[in-house]
């Protein structure tokens, strides 16, 4: 606790030496083939890489979900069968069957050490089957599980067309040579979830050209030099990084519309870009914070420890404090310090507002030490992975597992209420179970 406290006056980056304790990024298959509605993915990989996806998507079988396992044999493995013709048979039967309008590789551990040239191979079939593939090399040396998105957006965007000023013929877009700046959004979101962020900007004259992914692959949105890219979740670094570099976007660094505090910082960001005077977000955020007052009672003055699994830490922390509750270390796989340029600069605010300690942000963690300083720290709730959380209550610790977030509808104003109620479900059931323990201690146990 000391050091907590020494440290209070500035954010503290430490990196340590743990390795990565996180999901396989081919999960990313779980909710991208749901949002891309005409896509089917195909995994390159070994039988465990189909044991994981039929764990982790089990339960969606009966709504035949658009992915399917090409599985690597021995013989496979030994380079004595031709990738080529076996890729091409499933692929013409993907075609067959569902007539996707894209199919997407995704290349797993496997591929990489045995140096698979899907990247020389899918031009050749796009050719011959008339269907774009798109080569994803989501596998297990990301650093968590959400970047398996981060990669198949970022394969995504060089498929991406140019801007062409054909789409639209006006007499005054005809006789201005220039391109017209035009904003495109990018990371995977319920539909949903995506229309409320889009509405939010078409309150403040805003109206976005297009989204990265779409509800169709057909829909990929034009860019060029002028068109301004801005991401909704933090783990798309790669993606962002891509649509710079390769289709010359410029891109909006700006926090995440996560919590009532960040959404409205995006909004602000996003209308400083385009010279707009944002209106009336003061007291959009006022009304969403006066929504959420029955937990943040709940919440004020408790503590929480983020162990670090999907990316998202930094911007829950961030809101997490705003409502009033104390972070003491900040866990987190991999960050892109340019990309969240804007989210420390607001967790930093965030913490100067909120008169707290800036907490400890520790990049790869080692578990053995964080479970060292989470016994001396003794916080009310652990954010960690699914592999720790059963050790750690067994310990007596309360936990919440991280993927829960990643699947929740979290993004804009309207969802804050949802991170809340992630939050405060695990210590709401602890005194629950305290409630009906102190219940039972009044019945006095008699042997007959």
């Amino acid at each position: 606790m000391s050091e907590f406290i020494k440290e209070k006056n500035q954010l503290v980056f430490e990196c340590e030496t743990g390795n990565y304790h996180t999901f396989c990024p081919i999960s990313c298959v779980s909710w991208l083939y749901q949002k891309i509605e005409d896509s089917f993915f195909l995994v390159i990989g070994t039988k465990t890489c189909g044991y994981f996806l039929q764990n982790a998507l089990g339960v969606m079988i009966f709504a035949e979900p658009r992915y399917a396992m090409a599985e690597l044999e021995e013989s496979d493995i030994s380079a004595q069968l031709n990738d080529y013709k076996e890729l091409k048979r499933l692929c013409l039967q993907i075609k067959q069957d569902r007539n996707p309008s894209v199919i997407v590789w995704i290349g797993t551990c496997t591929t990489e050490i045995i140096k698979m040239d899907l990247e020389g191979m899918a031009p050749l079939l796009e050719v011959e089957l008339g269907i774009p593939i798109v080569v994803a090399r989501a596998n297990g040396l990301d650093y968590a599980f959400t970047q398996g998105e981060d990669t198949v957006l970022a394969a995504m965007a060089q498929k991406c067309p140019e801007y062409s000023l054909e789409k639209d013929n006006s007499p005054s877009n005809l006789s201005n040579t220039k391109e017209i700046s035009n904003l495109v959004l990018f990371g995977s979101l319920p539909n949903t979830v995506a229309t409320q962020l889009s509405l939010e900007l078409k309150r403040q004259g805003i109206e976005i050209a297009g989204w990265l992914p779409g509800q169709k692959y057909v829909d990929l949105p034009q860019l060029s030099k002028n068109t301004y890219v801005c991401g909704i979740n933090p783990f798309l670094s790669r993606t962002a990084t891509t649509l710079m570099r390769r289709k010359n976007c410029q891109l909006i660094v700006a926090p995440f519309p996560i919590g009532p505090d960040g959404t409205r910082a995006w909004v602000e960001k996003i209308c400083e870009t385009f010279g707009i005077i944002a209106q009336d977000l003061e007291k959009r955020e006022t009304k969403i914070w006066e929504g959420l007052e029955d937990y943040l009672k709940y919440v004020r003055g408790k503590s929480v420890f983020f162990m670090g699994d999907n990316l998202l830490e930094i911007s829950l922390a961030r809101f997490l404090i705003r409502c009033g509750m104390i972070v003491y270390e900040i866990g987190i796989p991999y960050m892109d310090r340019r990309f969240q340029a804007a989210e420390l600069a607001l967790l930093e605010t965030t913490c100067e507002k909120m008169k707290v300690p800036f907490p400890r942000i520790v990049e790869k963690p080692d578990n053995y030490y964080q479970i060292q300083r989470i016994r001396e720290l003794q916080p009310d709730l652990v954010i960690t992975g699914m592999a720790h959380a059963n050790p750690l209550e067994a310990r007596g610790i309360t936990t919440k597992w991280s993927v829960e977030f990643t699947f929740a509808q979290i993004h804009g104003f309207t969802n804050s209420r949802e991170i809340l109620e992630l939050v405060t479900r695990p210590l709401r059931r602890n005194e629950n179970l305290k409630s009906f323990n102190n219940f039972g201690e009044k019945f006095v146990k008699v042997d007959c």
